[in-house]
């Protein structure tokens, strides 16, 4: 059999050639040897000349071990590489980006720049959506899972009675620090009859659908600043309220005299304690913040230069009102005017005068027999810009090199360097696994910020710092909040975070992701 191929202008041709003799397998073209059924020779000739056969340079005739194409030797083929028949704990492929895309958009997964890494936190979201759509529940994704993930129709996340899991026992946490569930001993990651009549109740009394069911409206309004718990809450007056005022007092907090009413004072009182004992601030008297309240570890007030929020103005108001401190300065920020307020207060009441308000001053500032000043108010002075404190440096590799970062930034991007490679626990606070927000929280603490503990929603709105709306505008040190997501940026375009996709604390690129999903960044220093 004879074939005649004319020469074109695209080196494609010769790729049919082989193809025409051996078909779309074509052992030839794979390099293998193989036994033609007859015998074939391909001619090459020119468009100009037709009636003449020439012979393409790089190309010699058929022969039974298959034609050698030297004009192909140099083609690179491109190599990508198959989707498995299984997605398990371990694997990696481009495919496991979208499906983690894919559960964060169904709410099964915390939301965060997807990797192509399948790891353990990617296997329980799977376990869950397998869990509510009646598959086997072996955090293993078949054909038969993917296809359910991926098909359009797909629920959101929702979970009801009957239902098991880790993901279960936080929402559970979460009822009862909001007082729907009346005991700790339900937390059990168990839904039953208790978590159901818990959730009714919550949505009873957030104006939602009473069926009993965490679905989408009631997982977002868990964490929400407008929901209404189920505890005493401002404008409530009682003995309990009468006993954790008296141990708020005790420890530092309150500024006021105990007297059972639930005010502003007590409200203020609490975030504060909240704040300092690493529970979530709300301001409400849950079980869990009684629990932490009347707890022998209970950590002590302590306000110093750098603090700001409604505390510090209710001490600079005392401060003012028996003449250590101008009411011009009364701002709510902790600064050097503050200090030697505190300092000059100390001395006269025969305290250790080291300008912080610890349990001792403010016992005596909240008391009745206080010495006023006798040397004039305190005036004149300013504030440190540098919130966080500290003049130490730090690094980090950012792909082009090395950034060096002088100041509080660099001492805080030093602090969440040291915790690469940490697990991503969802709710962890450190000090060896985080989820994200824990990690931008204990990170700002260890580098001399006092920052609560808020959760990713909360860092919308902290208010605290310089807002940053541009993302071009980031640097080094700054907080860069995402779409349900917080990070540091490092510097040179790179941030670290504690990532749920990839299961751990990691330094990664500042990418389009982050950019897309930007909402604000917040400037700690200068």
């Amino acid at each position: 059999m004879n074939i005649t191929i004319r020469k074109r202008s695209f080196p494609g041709v010769l790729l049919l050639a082989s193809l025409l003799l051996s078909g779309c397998d074509s052992a030839a073209y794979r390099g293998q040897v193989t036994q033609p059924s007859e015998s074939r020779e391909v001619n090459i000739i020119t468009e100009e000349s037709s009636s003449q056969e020439e012979v393409l340079e790089g190309v010699g005739r058929i022969t039974p071990g298959g034609p050698e194409y030297d004009i192909l030797k140099d083609l690179s083929v491109p190599e990508t590489e198959p989707a498995p028949d299984y997605y398990r704990i371990g694997v990696e492929h481009e495919n496991v980006a979208k499906l983690q895309e894919r559960l964060m958009e169904l709410g099964f997964m915390d939301n965060d720049e997807p990797t192509e890494y399948y790891g353990n936190v990617t296997q329980a979201a799977v376990k869950s959506f397998q869990r509510q759509n009646n598959l086997a529940q072996d955090g293993i994704i078949g054909p038969s899972t993917w296809e359910a993930i991926m098909d359009p129709a797909a629920k959101y996340y929702a979970t009801k009675n009957g239902d098991q899991g880790e993901d279960i026992r936080r929402i559970q946490n979460r009822l009862y620090e909001l007082g729907y569930l009346a005991t700790e001993d339900l937390i059990t990651g168990n839904f039953g009859d208790k978590t159901e009549e818990a959730v009714k109740k919550l949505q009873q009394m957030n104006d939602l659908e009473q069926d009993g069911k965490v679905g989408q409206k009631t997982m977002n309004l868990l964490y929400s600043d407008e929901i209404k718990p189920n505890l005493l809450v401002y404008g409530d007056r009682s003995e309990v309220v009468q006993a954790a005022q008296e141990r708020l007092k005790l420890l530092g907090y309150l500024t006021t005299d105990p007297d059972g009413a639930y005010g502003l004072d007590t409200s203020i009182a609490l975030k504060q304690f909240q704040s300092r004992n690493d529970l979530v601030v709300d301001g409400y008297l849950g079980p869990s913040t009684r629990a932490a309240l009347n707890s022998g570890d209970a950590v002590p007030n302590g306000l110093s230069l750098g603090d700001q929020g409604d505390s510090v103005e209710r001490v600079q108001q005392l401060l003012s009102k028996y003449g250590y401190l101008a009411s011009a300065n009364v701002t709510g920020y902790f600064g050097e005017v503050t200090e030697n307020a505190v300092k000059n207060f100390q001395k006269n009441n025969s305290l250790s005068s080291d300008g912080s308000v610890g349990m001792l001053t403010m016992a005596k500032l909240t008391g009745s027999n206080v010495r006023r000043s006798t040397g004039g108010t305190a005036t004149g002075g300013g504030s440190s810009s540098n919130r966080g404190g500290g003049s130490s440096s730090g690094s980090t590799s950012s792909g082009g090199g090395t950034v060096n970062i002088s100041g509080g930034a660099g001492t805080l991007i030093s602090i969440a360097s040291s915790k690469l490679g940490c697990p991503y626990v969802y709710g962890a606070k450190g000090p060896n696994s985080f989820d994200c927000s824990g990690f931008v929280y204990w990170c700002l603490n260890q580098a001399g910020v006092r920052q609560s503990y808020i959760t990713s929603s909360g860092w919308r709105s902290v208010g605290k710092y310089t807002k940053i709306t541009n993302f071009n505008n980031l640097q080094a040190g700054d907080i860069v909040v995402v779409s349900g997501h917080v990070g540091i940026v490092a510097g040179g375009g790179t941030v670290i975070d504690a990532s749920s996709s990839n299961g751990k604390v990691v330094h990664r690129s500042l990418s389009s992701w982050w950019r897309n999903n930007f909402i604000c960044g917040w400037r700690i220093f200068g």
